[in-house]
């Protein structure tokens, strides 16, 4: 007896429900950029966040230029400039001086599941309002970033298999029931885009952008990896992972407070510390100018580090 014919046709009708519904919500809210360089015409995309010209997009778009022109899919061109950009999140913000933009709402990224569909709406190659679907491959990805001398990594990158290409970049990554949950930043191979999570962190990241042009971090100028604690010391302390230190900048806090090249930081403030990441988190404003307490492992033995971050710069 034949088989019955699988009921494809409902599935994919739901399948185009849902993408076509999320394009036609986001579309008029993508914008096709344009930007003026030191020596070329630069491009990519961005969406907007606020009806009064607020965009975002990659800061990587936007290197190099202060000013271009934003095009929207209802025809309208608009003059732009640049609040700020933030290469080691590779975030900026940008203003047009458009004041009834239709905002994109905002999701978190934080809940998404691998397995869940994704569209991606940007300008690859300049086809204004392009849109490609898939769906979340995996999640958690690291991207290394550099801004200046500098270098640094987005934690939590989302890795989609929706089609990304040139132009892609700082358009918006959403989620099926139409929140933008990531902004495109890199094409890393065929069926593999990254995409930087929208979450808290990118909320107080733009926030500090539209204050005041920059995100001002905190800095200790150590370099250094993650390793296993010897397995003695981590039953005494109850800690695995520590922060192995293998350079220390002269002149810097680290070296000020007596940190050490092969020094093991396993804690900051009483919280464990196993990678450079978590220290990475927190280096935030707040911690500018204030007494830190570091658990360090040296030569086998705790002790307590008391180190006063500077002001990160470029």
């Amino acid at each position: 007896m034949a088989a019955e014919p699988l009921p494809d046709g409902p599935a994919l009708d739901a399948y185009s429900r849902v993408v076509t519904e999320v394009a036609r919500t986001l579309a008029p809210s993508v914008a096709n950029l344009r930007v003026r360089q030191r020596r070329a015409l630069g491009g990519g995309s961005a969406f907007v966040i606020a009806p009064d010209g607020y965009l975002v997009t990659s800061a990587h778009v936007v290197e190099g230029g202060a000013t271009g022109r934003a095009s929207f899919t209802d025809g309208r061109e608009s003059r732009f400039s640049v609040v700020g950009a933030d290469p080691l999140s590779d975030l900026a913000l940008l203003r047009t001086d458009d004041r009834d933009l239709r905002p994109a709402r905002l999701g978190d990224a934080d809940e998404l599941q691998v397995g869940q569909l994704v569209v991606a709406i940007g300008n690859p190659h300049g086809y204004a309002g392009s849109v490609t679907a898939g769906v979340v491959s995996a999640l958690g990805r690291s991207l290394p970033t550099r801004g200046g001398r500098r270098a640094g990594v987005v934690e939590n990158v989302i890795q989609t298999d929706a089609a990304l290409n040139p132009g892609n970049s700082g358009g918006a990554l959403v989620d099926g029931v139409g929140c933008v949950v990531g902004v495109n930043t890199a094409v890393a191979g065929i069926g593999l885009g990254l995409a930087v999570p929208v979450n808290a962190a990118t909320r107080r990241i733009l926030a500090a952008l539209m204050r005041h042009g920059r995100v001002r971090r905190a800095y200790l100028g150590i370099a250094g990896g993650s390793r296993p604690v010897p397995p003695r010391v981590a039953a005494r302390l109850g800690r695995d992972r520590a922060i192995e230190i293998v350079e220390v900048v002269p002149g810097s806090p680290a070296e000020r407070a007596g940190l050490r090249p092969e020094d093991l930081i396993v804690g900051l403030d009483g919280a464990a510390l196993g990678d450079v990441g978590e220290l990475q988190r927190r280096m935030t404003e707040e911690a500018i100018g204030r007494e830190l307490r570091l658990e360090v492992v040296r030569g086998g033995e705790a002790r307590g580090v008391v180190v006063v971050p500077t002001e990160l710069s470029d």
